[in-house]
């Protein structure tokens, strides 16, 4: 494995969601990652399509098995990290909790990811990424102020607030265990890292530089220079003039003369809703490409809204390689990037068990002990 994190040995006990993408992050980062599947598991996607599962080995094991919990101890004995995304208690009943799995290894980091987190008085309520981000206080900042904030698909919670905080948390009581030999539990909510995101939000609210209204605010697009408009292909461009030199810039590629009402009026808020109006008129007067041509790559702050389909085509996109192939599979490609230790895809999705045989060799099982794990149902697959 190249990387960072070459040599580090992670179990993922599997999951959906953002335990997932945490271990995607640190299989991408040079992890040696063994995914734990369920017997009798179904991927929502398999195999190349199975983005975030890339680059991990599998073994499937029976976890209500006594002897499959007792592969699962054996795999957490070896590793650096194990985690899990089970509801809080559920890996305790099964046996697999930190107790007995920090019993065996002393330096063993265990993470822990939930959505509420493992206390508190929703933590044993179901939920998804648009219910955390909810309560976090993000949700409420999206979208226009006559209607419904709309989902921002699952990054803000579950990739963002979930799986990235997971893997930090990770690498921390990593860093750690290494100086001291103690491990620990790393308890990661979605809810948490959520709420952790809207920072800056926070003390701008408290510094009388925000209000719980939409759009009303310098970056929720209440100001014609940090919003997105349509064009007259009925796409869209996204507009980041944020700064005074930035916007002047803009104005002046888009042919607004320095008398013109709009340059008058640019920073005064209570016109911004006529300056959004007439700035959207002047945006469906050319295709986006057209506007691309005139506007992107200069300091106008000026982007194209690419769909998937269209951004690993981007030529600042192909040029830095920030999209790769893999089996046919068009996706993002490791971040960050790294000088002395750069990363590099180890494959695509394992299939559920694929690794089973050598996974379980690694652990100390025979040849006939790996047979009768089999036959009993506890651990393995035909892939052995």
């Amino acid at each position: 494995m190249a990387g960072p994190l070459s040599g580090l040995l992670v179990i993922e006990i599997a999951g959906i969601g953002p335990g997932p993408f945490t271990g995607m992050m640190l299989a991408d980062a040079g992890a040696d990652v063994i995914r734990v599947d369920r017997p009798d598991g179904v991927p929502v996607v398999s195999g190349p399509a199975d983005v975030v599962g890339r680059g991990r080995r599998s073994i499937s094991v029976d976890l209500k098995h006594p002897a499959g919990v007792e592969v699962a101890l054996r795999l957490a004995e070896r590793a650096d990290v194990l985690f899990e995304g089970f509801r809080p208690g559920v890996a305790e009943r099964l046996g697999i909790g930190p107790e007995p799995c920090l019993a065996r290894n002393p330096a063993l980091v265990y993470g822990r990811m939930t959505g509420w987190g493992q206390d508190g008085p929703l933590a044993q309520a179901a939920g998804h990424d648009i219910a955390y981000i909810a309560l976090a206080g993000a949700l409420h900042m999206v979208g226009p102020p006559d209607a419904p904030p709309p989902p921002p698909v699952n990054v803000v919670g579950d990739y963002g607030g979930g799986g990235m905080l997971l893997a930090f948390g990770i690498l921390c009581a990593v860093f750690e265990a290494r100086r001291s030999g103690r491990g620990q539990v790393v308890d990661a909510a979605v809810v948490d890292g959520t709420a952790l995101l809207t920072a800056l939000f926070h003390g701008l609210r408290a510094a009388g530089q925000w209000t719980d209204a939409r759009e009303a605010n310098l970056l929720d697009g209440a100001p014609p220079f940090y919003r997105t408009y349509e064009c007259a292909d009925g796409r869209y461009v996204a507009v980041g003039a944020l700064e005074p030199k930035f916007s002047w810039e803009l104005l002046d590629r888009l042919g607004i003369a320095p008398e013109d009402s709009i340059r008058q009026r640019w920073y005064d808020a209570a016109a911004w809703p006529e300056l959004r109006r007439r700035m959207a008129d002047l945006f469906r007067t050319r295709t986006r490409d057209e506007w691309c041509a005139l506007l992107e790559g200069t300091d106008a702050c000026v982007a194209p809204v690419l769909s998937l389909g269209e951004a690993p085509a981007h030529p600042h996109n192909a040029a830095r390689g920030t999209f790769a192939d893999v089996a046919g599979v068009v996706q993002p490609a490791p971040a960050p990037r790294f000088s002395a230790t750069p990363s590099a895809m180890a494959g695509a999705a394992p299939e559920p068990g694929q690794h089973a045989g050598e996974i379980l060799r690694e652990c100390g099982y025979s040849d006939a002990e790996i047979a009768d794990l089999q036959r009993e149902g506890a651990a393995g697959t035909a892939h052995l």
